[in-house]
């Protein structure tokens, strides 16, 4: 006979309520936690998935992710000639909120060297790729836009001819990819009173790289037997610019723009975990309290203390178990429907439960030290 099961059927209301309540702290740090894969991912996306080795950024700077970044967009003829790279590519992303059939939209307008780079790369959904080098789009789903859609940013008139799904930026914003020079047309947009002040300027563009504009880096395939230290001291021996190879910008992003997200998310999951905890050390406390009697009445008739440790430690593991499968099911349940990316890892959820096993034995030692100081004689009181 098992003494745990036994005892809880007598207080299944106490016993559920605390594996729900549980279950919801749990879920929702299973959901901080996945909201921060989901953010790290989204981070990443371009970076795991254009294909380049090396990114050309501004001298001091470690753009285009971790900060901004404006080069010549004429840089990449120059980055061509260095021995050891095999193509190269310009990149530029800015965030801007427009109008779209009246309602504000933010895009993440990213610019796409066409006809160098066709964007194989993009998990098209619908539609297909670039066939122009001006006035064509293809569109994030999560920007409300359809292939057919033909919308007005800036001066001119965009046609979206494919979609793709999962593009979005660290801040969310559904990705908007144009061609090169749209997206430089988009961005030099400005208020009459601004362009007169840049003619004044002697034609310098916003970014004050010259009339032909800026953008954000150059991207550098190298060649297979290219040595990447060597062609990345190269390319910085320049001195007006910085050169990072895939890793050191997946470095960049995750230790500088997202290190002070990971350190709340690991704060907040802690909390979370003293809380769960408490609750259960409290409960299973409360019970045994209520059966002191019972307690004594079974040491009287000779049980051992590994029989009543057994029984609150297996009451603390149960109230553990039901309330990790409360926070699965609200976990799966919930958060595929969430507006950002919630990215639920296998080795995540297994942490949080080792977690949660290691707490429900810790929180059952304050009912253990108090059931053993019981006498059987108590059974007489």
């Amino acid at each position: 006979m098992n003494l745990a099961l036994r005892d809880m059927k007598f207080s299944k209301l106490r016993f559920a309520l605390t594996a729900v309540g549980i279950g919801l702290l749990l879920g929702s740090t299973m959901g901080m936690i996945g909201l921060y894969r989901g953010i790290v991912h989204e981070a990443l996306l371009i970076v795991n998935d254009v294909g380049a080795d090396l990114w050309v950024v501004e001298g001091g700077r470690a753009g285009p992710f971790a900060e901004t970044s404006a080069v010549p967009s004429n840089l990449d003829r120059r980055v061509e000639g260095v021995p050891g790279v095999a193509a190269t590519r310009r990149f530029i992303q800015y965030n801007q909120q427009y109008t779209i059939d009246g309602k504000p939209v933010r895009l993440a307008v990213t610019g796409i060297d066409y006809p160098r780079d066709s964007g194989s790369w993009l998990p098209l959904i619908a539609g297909r790729l670039f066939r122009s080098t001006r006035y064509e789009a293809i569109a994030d789903q999560s920007t409300g836009l359809i292939v057919g859609d033909v919308i007005r940013l800036g001066h001119d008139d965009y046609a979206v001819v494919g979609l793709t799904k999962g593009q979005v930026d660290m801040g969310g914003d559904g990705m908007f990819f144009v061609t090169i020079p749209d997206a430089q047309a988009i961005n030099r947009v400005l208020p009459s009173e601004a362009v007169l002040l840049n003619r004044l300027a002697k034609g310098r563009s916003r970014m004050g790289l010259g009339d032909g504009g800026a953008i954000g880096a150059v991207m550098v395939e190298l060649k297979p037997n290219a040595d990447v230290k060597t062609v990345q001291n190269a390319i910085k021996a320049w001195g007006d610019v910085e050169v990072l190879t895939k890793q050191e910008e997946q470095e960049m992003i995750l230790n500088g723009r997202l290190k002070r997200l990971r350190v709340q998310i690991l704060a907040f999951t802690a909390m979370t975990l003293l809380v769960a905890g408490s609750i259960i050390s409290l409960t299973i406390y409360m019970l045994t309290l209520e059966k002191l009697h019972q307690i004594a009445l079974l040491k009287l008739i000779g049980a051992r203390d590994r029989v009543i440790v057994g029984l609150i430690v297996q009451q603390a593991l149960w109230i553990g178990v039901l309330a990790f499968l409360v926070a699965l099911a609200i976990s799966f349940t919930l958060y595929p429907n969430f507006p950002r990316t919630v990215l639920l890892l296998v080795d995540d959820l297994a942490g949080i439960g080792l977690a949660l096993f290691i707490i429900s034995l810790i929180a059952s030692w304050f009912a253990i030290r108090r059931a053993l100081a019981v006498r059987a004689q108590e059974v007489l009181a």
